[in-house]
């Protein structure tokens, strides 16, 4: 297949691009800062040269969007919102304009959609989605993304859970505090943390990519969501650390502010599964949490 991937110098990007090389893909990246052969300037705004690729190829997979792991001050937020809008209405600009659109277009999304749940799981059918900055970021996305019907490219919506890897994303943090003795339960610990291991996210991706009959929102998620206290003991376990200070939210709150982050990012509810794989059939490699762990910290 010939795939494009727009902002895939990013941990998840990167990764997607090295999977499908290994299978024997051809993966072009766009990105303000190209480095390699097959890297192509954009500036997720405007077209440009880079709209040529798009013409007849596989696969479109958009990873653009600013990190969410910084302080939500009005021109952050504004950065959060504007960088996702833009780069998904430019690439349906982008679309309109080929002759031989692309089959598929995959647009990150996130888990985050869905409402604080400690009890109740959110499947793409029954999930429920509230009104506060971070969800209302999700579905302002989202309605950029199928607010057109593009006849000849099916599209489908990533809602994407944590991903545990080592090359990045949340999971080396998670290692780093523990190790430094601060991997206990952050605030009450009793916070749902859905999740799903690299290989599983970049394995879930090829399986969308190829049945077809997969459309819409998917929730990209390991099905077995666990305690955030249960998660760092694992964790805990995996690293060889006897103990972990605990750390309620007053005190993360300020250790929030020092590190540059808001804590949303740990203390909500994401109890999120992926109904829509698992009725199509897609067998995950790790479903427990310490079996991933176990993986990614021999």
């Amino acid at each position: 297949m010939n795939i494009i991937i727009a902002g895939g110098t990013g941990f998840l990007g990167q990764e997607l691009s090295k999977w499908f090389r290994r299978k024997g893909h051809t993966v072009h990246i766009l990105t303000r800062k190209p480095k390699y052969r097959d890297d192509h300037y954009w500036d997720a705004r405007s077209t440009g040269p880079w709209q040529q690729l798009l013409e007849g190829c596989d696969v479109l997979i958009n990873m653009t969007g600013k990190s969410v792991d910084c302080r939500y001050t009005e021109a952050n937020k504004k950065a959060i919102l504007q960088s996702r809008i833009d780069s998904t209405t430019v690439l349906q600009q982008a679309i309109d304009q080929c002759s031989h659109p692309p089959k598929l277009w995959l647009n990150a999304s996130s888990a985050t959609i869905y409402i604080h749940a400690e009890t109740q799981q959110m499947t793409e059918a029954s999930g429920i989605t509230g009104d506060d900055f971070s969800m209302n970021i999700c579905k302002q996305w989202e309605a950029a993304f199928f607010n057109k019907a593009n006849p000849q490219t099916r599209k489908v919506a990533l809602r994407t859970s944590i991903v545990l890897g080592n090359e990045g994303g949340a999971f080396p943090k998670f290692k780093q505090i523990t190790r430094l003795g601060l991997g206990g339960a952050q605030g009450r610990g009793m916070q749902m943390m859905s999740w799903i291991h690299i290989a599983d996210f970049c394995a879930a991706v090829a399986f969308i990519i190829a049945q077809e009959q997969i459309s819409g929102p998917v929730n990209i998620t390991a099905p077995t969501p666990v305690l955030n206290q249960q998660f760092m003991q694992q964790l805990r376990k995996r690293c060889h650390i006897p103990f972990g200070l605990p750390a309620p939210v007053s005190i993360l709150e300020i250790a929030a502010v020092l590190l540059g982050t808001e804590t949303e990012l740990m203390l909500k509810s994401r109890n999120v599964v992926p109904m829509r794989l698992l009725q199509e059939g897609f067998a995950f490699q790790y479903l427990a949490i310490d079996q991933a762990m176990e993986q990614l910290i021999p």
